[in-house]
Parts: structure tokens; sequence; C-alpha cells
């Protein structure tokens, strides 16, 4: 058994550092933001200082970037066995033009973009330049996933109109931000853990469910459910990340590395990197491998190989929110949501991963203030009987004023079919 230290800056690991902490190993978990430290008591132990306890680590665990990246290399070059990332890889991420400009750099195709730090001149850029545009902000209030728009009108006239509105609200908040063109066609996302040296196989193929209600309409979230299977490398890998791996390699980068993409007949259009665990895409992988969290961490930091024997199939996993996610409001929170307890109707908690959520007299309650709560997972031979696992599973679970999208996993099959015609998902 070994001794992980788990840091975070708004307690997004907590699921990984409890599935580890069940498997046996000596766990100390430690989260920056004062609002988010209730979250996980119970479930897993706390530490009070990170720097103090990396001495007594033999795994240290990083969970984001925003500059976490600079914390994990200085520890990695110190000697200490370290799952994070390095300034470069944060920047992968959390600055999206220069992200975009490494892909191309590697012979990547890459859509169209321009970088604004102005919304009046993004204004003048759409009306001069009409089309569909997608609004992504750079930095820390790419955070705020409702701030991302996707336009549907072909001259932008809705771009110029949320633009405007931006500049009015979030002029202070929104520092920087990206237009992208707009490119029609299915969303699938490849990624895989990455041990410092090298890809391991095999890759993550994953749909992620990114607005609020079914049928993909509603605000934007961080997320709210996806679906998904492991695969030997693919087309879409081969020709995306994998050129990236002598890169990676000479970055001693370890972790998880995604990329979002666009795919249609013409060709493959990343969007975005997640240079770190994706959440709640960690926890459904989790249900997806027999292969030990602990042990699958503990090798990648140490730089080894690992054979992470999948399940076959698939894996479809489903968040529940309460008010007031996706907004933040402390108050509707703290009036609807906060500490309500979690009642399973029947004690079987399989296929159950928490997120905000602390254990009090023998309780599951709901803490934090963004109002996510739980994943709740299914696995099968099949996309279909995948879903109607978690579905099942959700139906034993009751929580006051608790929402979910109901169709996690339904466009499988039609992306299968575009995705199976195009010849994106053989291995190549």
């Amino acid at each position: 058994m070994a001794k992980f230290l788990f840091i975070s800056f708004d307690a997004l690991i907590t699921d990984i550092a409890w599935q580890v902490v069940k498997e046996g190993h000596d766990v100390r978990y430690w989260i920056r933001e004062k609002k988010a430290r209730s979250v996980g008591e119970g479930f897993v132990p706390k530490s009070k200082d990170w720097k103090a306890d990396a001495e007594w680590a033999d795994v240290i665990v990083f969970d984001d970037v925003l500059g976490m990246g600079e914390d994990a290399d200085q520890l990695r070059r110190a000697g200490k066995a370290v799952v994070g990332g390095t300034p470069y890889t944060d920047k992968l991420e959390d600055d999206r033009g220069f992200g975009q400009t490494e892909l191309k750099g590697f012979g990547i195709n890459i859509i169209p973009f321009e970088e604004f730090t102005e919304f009046d001149d993004a204004i003048a850029f759409v009306a001069a330049n009409p089309a569909r545009y997608v609004i992504k902000p750079s930095g820390e209030a790419q955070n705020i996933k409702r701030l991302l728009f996707v336009g549907e009108d072909d001259d932008g006239t809705d771009v110029i109109h949320v633009l405007e509105s931006y500049k009015k609200v979030y002029s202070e908040r929104v520092r920087n931000f990206q237009l992208q063109r707009r490119r029609t066609g299915v969303e699938i996302a490849v990624g895989a853990f990455f041990n410092g040296h090298e890809f391991l196989s095999p890759i993550n193929v994953n749909f992620e469910h990114k607005k609020l209600f079914p049928g993909n309409i509603g605000p934007a979230t961080g997320e709210m459910g996806t679906a998904m299977y492991w695969s030997a490398p693919n087309r879409i890998f081969n020709q995306t990340l994998a050129k990236m791996e002598k890169k990676l390699r000479e970055e001693r980068y370890v972790g998880y590395m995604d990329l979002n993409c666009i795919v249609n007949a013409q060709g493959i259009y990343p969007l975005e990197f997640t240079a770190r665990f994706g959440y709640p895409t960690i926890s459904i992988q989790q249900e997806g491998l027999n292969t030990p969290m602990g042990e699958i961490l503990a090798a990648l930091a140490r730089g080894e190989t690992i054979d992470l024997k999948p399940k076959p199939g698939f894996q479809v996993g489903v968040r529940i929110v309460v008010p007031p996610f996706p907004y933040d409001d402390p108050k509707t929170f703290e009036a609807n949501s906060e500490d309500r307890i979690i009642i399973f109707k029947k004690p079987d908690y399989s296929g159950v991963h928490i997120e905000d959520v602390k254990l009090m007299n023998g309780e599951w309650v709901v803490t934090g203030d963004s109002g996510v709560v739980l994943i709740v997972c299914g696995t099968g031979p099949t996309m279909r009987q995948a879903q109607a696992q978690a579905y099942n599973r959700i139906k034993n679970i009751m929580i006051p004023n608790m929402y979910y999208r109901t169709d996690i996993g339904d466009r499988w099959h039609e992306d299968h079919d575009r995705l199976h015609s195009w010849g994106y998902l053989r291995e190549m």
C-alpha cells in the first residue's frame, strides 16, 4: 500500500481520492478553496498543509491546470512521484489560442479562429466577416461554462447580440476570448493516460453532453454526462494526440490528455485540450477498468507501463445536480440544497461516485456550493445496456430538487454510423 496526497483547487478529484481510500491506501487530501473544504469530509482524510505532506507522500496527484503544472513540475524535478502537468501543458488548456497554434505546429488541422481582448473589436470582426461562430472565453473565465456560446445564424447576428450582452455584463471577468468558426459534424473526444514517456493503450473514446437539458438544449454546463468506451488507438487519435507524444515526453508530462474534436466527412477538427483528468470523465472511466485506480496513479507517477485491463463494452455516466447548478447563487444553494440528505431506497451504492458530498452521522449530505452531487454510472456490452443500468441505479436515489439529463448515450447509434462510414473508428 502507498501514501497518496491529492491536491485540489476546487475539490474536483474527491471521488478518485475516495476510491484510493477504499483500495486500502493511506490518503491525504488538500483543498485550496475554503468554501469547498467540507467536500469529502468523512470519506477522505484531509491535509492542512500540502507542502508539508508532500514530504510524507509516496505519490502526489494534482487535479487541475491554472498554474498547478508549475508545482507538479517542481516536485517531479525534485524526485517525487507526481501525477500532474507542466507550465506548457497547463497553457495548452488555459490559453485556447496557444493550444490551437501548437496543434497547427504538429501538422494537425485546426478550425480558423481569432483572439480578442475587446468586445467591440470582436463585434466589428463578425460584422465584417459574417458567418457562424463559437464564442470561447480563455483563462479562468473558460470555467464559467455557460459563457460558451455556439452561434446558429449564418450571418453571425446571434453572436453579435451575445457579444454586446457580454460587454455589458462580463467585461471585467472575460479578459480574453476566442471566436472560432463553427464546424458541424460529430463531437467526439479521444484521450489516453501518459506516463512521462508514452501514451498507454487502450485509449478512451468519449462523447460529452454539455447542455443542461435533454435534447442538448439550455445553458452550457461543465458536463451533464458522458458515454464512452476503451479502444485500441484509432484514426482520430493517431492523427491528433499521437503526434504530440515526443513533445509530452520532453515535458515529462504525467496524467491524462484529452482532445475534444468535431469530425465530419471532410476531416478532423480539434476544439480544445483537457490537459488533466476530466470531471466526471475519470470517475466514469474507472467503471470501465478492472485495474485499481491506486495502481494506475502510482504507475503513472513512477513512469511505469501498466496493463489497464479495460472491461469490454461501454460505460455511461450521468451527473445528478441540484440548484443552483450551473449558476453561481449561494443564496439559492443555501435555501434549496445545502445539507440535504441523499437517500438510497436500497443500500446499494454500485456505480455511484461522489462529487460535492460529505458524510455526516452516517448519512451522505450535499455540501460545497456548486450543486454538483453525484455521478451514477452503468456498464454493459452495448451502449443501450450501459445506459439502462445507469438510469436504473438513479431510480434508487432521492435528493430534494435533484435533476439530471435522461438521454445520456442516446445519440451513440447515429454518431457511430457516421463515424464508421467516415472511417474514424478504425485502427490505423
